[in-house]
């Protein structure tokens, strides 16, 4: 992997990571486009990036955090069955989900669709506090992003609006709810992996890192804004074109 890839997949990370449309996928499938050899360091990359979009989200509520403590206790038990799968399917998610194109291209789809008839179904709903018992509903859905394809956001986001959130009070949600999850995985994977990292693969992680970061606060206003005129619709049909055209040049 070169500097100018590193970037690239920086600014990729960041702009979609808080997305219904999931980053992962985008980034594996990246990778491929730019020609990176699938190593066990560029799969740590592709997790390990995801930590700078979150410190985007740190950063712009940080007084939000500091002021309401409750809203890390609803965040923490969200977290919980994410924590649990990842941990115990850890193996099978870094070493055969990560690298089947066919798991992504179907999980994209699906979730294209889902997003598009779960949007024509739902009524908007009103509440904007969210409960222990939510929060763990909540989780539960986020867990099934531990597939690559899903996306972390449409997951989250679905299933709090299906329990009759508000759109902006389940779309903050996600990007606090990111905190924990992506704190754990950058630690769990640094932990399983980083020993076996050569110091230029250090400072290519910094290099992402910091470019997601940037690109990240330029994407969580985007989407903040997006979601008060835009359904939920338009990220549906362009995750299931995005994975035609993939599958497309695949093929080729």
């Amino acid at each position: 992997m070169t500097f100018f890839q590193a970037v690239i997949l920086g600014f990729i990370e960041g702009l979609t990571e808080f997305l219904p449309v999931s980053s992962t996928a985008h980034l594996i499938l990246a990778t491929k486009w730019l020609g990176i050899a699938e190593t066990d360091f560029v799969k740590s990359f592709v997790v390990v990036i995801q930590f700078g979009a979150i410190l985007a989200v740190i950063w712009l509520y940080r007084k939000r955090l500091w002021q309401e403590p409750a809203l890390w206790r609803r965040a923490l038990t969200a977290f919980l069955p994410t924590a649990i799968i990842g941990f115990l399917l850890y193996k099978l998610i870094k070493g055969f989900l990560f690298e089947s194109e066919l798991v992504i291209l179907l999980a994209l789809t699906l979730g294209g669709l889902i997003l598009i008839v779960f949007e024509r179904w739902h009524r908007a709903g009103e509440q904007n506090t969210i409960s222990a018992k939510q929060s763990l509903i909540i989780g539960g859905a986020q867990a099934l992003a531990v597939i690559p394809g899903v996306s972390r956001a449409a997951a989250t986001i679905v299933g709090g609006l299906a329990l009759g959130l508000s759109r902006r009070a389940i779309v903050e949600f996600s990007f606090i709810l990111a905190i924990p999850t992506m704190l754990a995985a950058t630690s769990y994977d640094l932990w399983q992996s980083g020993a076996n990292f050569a110091p230029d693969d250090w400072f290519l992680l910094l290099v992402g890192l910091i470019t997601a970061f940037i690109s990240a606060l330029i994407g969580i206003k985007f989407f903040l804004r997006l979601i008060e005129r835009w359904s939920f619709v338009a990220f549906g049909l362009y995750r299931i074109l995005f994975a035609g055209l993939v599958y497309l040049w695949l093929a080729l």
